[in-house]
């Protein structure tokens, strides 16, 4: 009994009773769930405040103004980068061309032998742009290629502290490396920067959501304004270049009289460049440390056109985007600008885009010293470069015509004023029987010929740029080879204007005036294939690999998937391929039909035989599909 009560005593002191106030708490910690519960549905559920299509519309505002932002930062640094390249270019030989400053600085070092190797390096190389071009751009991206390059041209200023062959040459040649993909770049960023903001705008089309090829002409506005916003900005660079000479080296310029003191002719009836020039051009030598202080200020501004492009340039293509650039295959990025000369767009503008070459650097070179400098002194180049600077990027707002005109005009239209111009110019030449000239009677009409000649090249670089982007617009993935092609075709000229630099005046205008015909008949030529819409032959870009192994882009094998499915897959493919050369074979039978006549097209052997493949390919398809 004792042991009986025992544990029943224990087995109660063992039971936990509840305190007083028990119910009380369950009933509080029961409100405190429901509170709790009840704010996070009111946090996660749908806000009263909130509107969805507004957020989304302020978000593609702000995506908007990042292009805005990207196109003026590309501009501006682009324009900051040559300034500074062809303002110490230009200091750097008008210094080595005296007798005196070689002599006296550099007596042993062969400055002017330095000077040919320098600028040869700088004319030649690019001629090999096409080889490595589209490589380099896929590899790196298109921003950071355009931030290598203008890093290109900073190493070129930083050379310019200590003046010697080993630093001097290679520089040079790295620019010439530079050039073609820098360019190439910059009209690939443009464009690229117009069909993103086209996006942007109508980013509630169905096309657009799926990311799918755009609508023809859907984007064009976008390209023409883009285009002509950055050639306004860039064409500034010729007037900032003239700064270090204007501010710095005029003021240890001779006078004309005595630079030109033995100078006989000048103009259409000059030799070379200035025959009878003199060798000494500076009256007195300008201090070491003065020079250093205006290479210093430049190379800042080299370093801040390479911030530009670092910080404020976004990026063109999407990470995806980019993978599928590269993924393609480097034999395929490396062949693909070759097969893009088959599309006979490319190949009828390629005359204009000689001329577009030739022309610029005539301006610079052949007009300004032959013409300019031949009668006004070498004080007065200053003055030339500025007004056809100006006049460069005034005029290039007249591009934004196309909008409403037809985008022959543009082009056309520079082309008349160049045409009128070299005609005046073949004929205007001047013989100096008793110097010196009266310099400032021939003022006024070089004025008006270097403003006309900067509406002409306004005119022709962005109608060109705007006219590769329009016929292009679509292509996105196309956009850097032909870009590459178009500028390569610019180093190209640029190399035969460093050959013809000691050949008459009349000869270089001869052959910018054929040049000029020429590329008109082809435009015309161009622009009368595509109102008949005749298809271009478009190379076929391989599709992408997606899948990820390492470092490399390689197809992996899929555990997954069946045999149906990967036959299917091989199929869609496989009609892919016979479906584009069904087409590039009708579009140069087209091509061939265009060039000699629609009967005699239609009845020389190879067409027939192009006809015959053509519906064996057709025949083929539509058996695979029956069985």
């Amino acid at each position: 009994m004792l042991q009986e009560h025992y544990k029943e005593h224990i087995r109660d002191a063992d039971r936990v009773v509840a305190p007083p106030n028990g119910g009380m708490n369950e009933l509080l910690n029961v409100g405190q769930e429901d509170n709790i519960q009840g704010q996070m549905e009111e946090f996660l559920g749908p806000q009263a405040e909130y509107n969805e299509e507004e957020e989304e519309r302020k978000y593609y505002r702000r995506k908007r103004l990042g292009v805005i932002k990207n196109v003026l930062a590309a501009s501006v640094g682009a324009m900051i980068v040559y300034s500074v390249y062809m303002g110490l270019l230009q200091m750097q030989l008008i210094l080595h061309y005296d007798m005196t400053y070689r002599e006296v600085k550099y007596s042993n070092l062969g400055l002017e032998d330095i000077d040919r190797k320098m600028l040869m390096g700088i004319n030649v190389t690019p001629i090999i742009g096409l080889l490595y071009t589209p490589v380099l751009i896929r590899f790196l991206g298109t921003k950071w290629m355009m931030f290598l390059a203008s890093g290109i041209y900073a190493l070129f200023v930083s050379t310019n502290y200590w003046e010697r062959y080993y630093t001097l040459v290679p520089s040079a040649v790295a620019i010439g490396v530079a050039i073609v993909p820098f360019w190439a770049s910059l009209g690939n960023y443009i464009t690229r920067m117009a069909q993103q903001y086209y996006e942007y705008v109508n980013y509630k089309e169905e096309h657009v959501q799926e990311q799918k090829k755009l609508p023809k002409g859907a984007c064009h506005s976008y390209i023409i304004i883009f285009h002509s916003v950055f050639h306004i900005i860039f064409h500034l660079s010729f007037v900032f270049a003239e700064f270090p000479m204007r501010l710095v080296l005029n003021d240890y310029l001779h006078e004309s009289n005595h630079i030109l003191c033995n100078v006989k002719t000048c103009g259409a009836a000059v030799s070379g460049v200035i025959p009878g020039f003199n060798t000494t051009v500076l009256t007195r030598l300008p201090r070491s440390m003065l020079l250093i202080q205006v290479e210093s200020v430049l190379m800042g501004f080299a370093f801040l056109g390479m911030i530009i492009f670092l910080v404020l340039c976004g990026a063109a293509y999407r990470p995806t985007e980019e993978i599928d650039l590269r993924s393609i295959g480097w034999g395929n990025i490396f062949q693909l600008p070759f097969k893009h000369l088959r599309d006979y767009r490319l190949r009828l503008l390629c005359p204009f885009f000689i001329y577009s070459g030739f022309e610029v650097l005539f301006a610079v070179t052949g007009f300004s010293l032959s013409y300019g400098v031949c009668i006004l002194g070498l004080k007065s180049l200053w003055l030339l470069i500025v007004v056809y600077g100006l006049s460069c990027s005034v005029f290039s707002s007249l591009s934004l015509c196309i909008l409403r005109l037809p985008r022959w005009l543009c082009l056309m239209s520079g082309a008349a004023v160049h045409f009128v111009l070299l005609v005046a110019l073949l004929a205007w030449s001047l013989h100096i029987k008793e110097p010196p000239i009266k310099g400032t009677w021939y003022l006024g009409p070089l004025i008006v010929i270097t403003v006309l000649w900067g509406l002409g090249t306004a005119l022709n670089k962005t109608g060109v740029s705007t006219l590769i982007g329009m016929l292009y617009a679509e292509e996105k993935e196309r956009l850097d080879f032909v870009y590459t092609i178009y500028h390569w075709w610019q180093a190209i000229a640029i190399f035969i204007v460093y050959l013809w630099s000691n050949m008459p005046m009349r000869a270089k205008l001869s052959i910018l005036l054929a040049t000029l015909l020429v590329a008109c008949y082809c435009y015309w030529v161009m622009e009368h294939r595509l109102a008949r819409d005749v298809r271009p032959r478009l190379p076929r870009i391989p599709r992408p690999r997606h899948k990820v192994k390492g470092y490399r882009y390689l197809e992996e094998d899929n555990s997954d998937e069946s045999d149906s499915e990967r036959s299917e897959e091989d199929e869609e493919e496989k009609e892919e391929d016979e479906d584009h050369v069904a087409e590039e074979i009708e579009a140069e039978d087209r091509e061939e039909g265009g060039q000699v006549g629609g009967a005699q097209g239609a009845d020389s052997p190879r067409a027939r035989r192009r006809g015959v493949e053509g519906h064996r390919y057709k025949q083929d398809k539509e058996d695979a599909h029956r069985g």
